[in-house]
C-alpha cells in the first residue's frame, strides 16, 4: 500500500516557478517508480515525467523538457516536480502516482497508486 500526498501548488505568472512535493508512506518508496501527470479543465490527464525508483532515469513530455524537473529523495520518501519558465498552458491540477513497474512509464494505465491532485495555475 502507498499514499500519496501533493502539495506545492498556486498561482504563479507566466514565466516564474513552483516546486511541486510529493510525500509517500511506506518503507518501500525505492522499489516505486514516480511519475507526474496533469489535467487541464476539460482534457484528459496527460503524463508529464517520470523517474526511475533509483533516481537514476528520468522522461519528460516534450512539452515540458527542459523547464520542469523531475527527482526524488527516497530517504524522505519524497518526490519532486520543479517546474521553471511556466506557461498559461501549465494551469492544471497536478498529479503523482507510483507505480509498481519500476523503470516508470508515460501511460497512466501503468500506475497503481494516484494522489488527490494540486491545482497549479498560470497567469498570462
Amino acid at each position: 500500500q502507498v499514499q500519496l500526498v501533493e502539495s506545492g501548488g498556486g498561482l504563479v505568472q507566466a514565466g516564474g516557478s513552483l516546486r511541486l512535493s510529493c510525500a509517500a508512506s511506506g518503507r518501500t518508496f525505492s522499489r516505486y517508480a514516480m511519475g507526474w501527470f496533469r489535467q487541464a479543465p476539460g482534457k484528459e490527464r496527460e503524463f508529464v515525467a517520470h523517474i526511475s525508483g533509483s533516481g537514476t532515469t528520468t522522461y519528460y513530455a516534450d512539452s515540458v523538457k527542459g523547464r520542469f524537473t523531475i527527482s526524488r529523495d527516497n530517504a524522505k520518501n519524497t518526490v519532486y516536480l520543479q517546474m521553471n519558465s511556466l506557461k498559461p498552458e501549465d494551469t492544471a491540477v497536478y498529479y503523482c502516482a507510483a507505480s509498481f513497474k519500476i523503470t516508470g512509464s508515460s501511460l497512466a494505465s501503468e500506475y497503481d497508486y494516484w494522489g488527490q491532485g494540486t491545482q497549479v495555475t498560470v497567469s498570462s
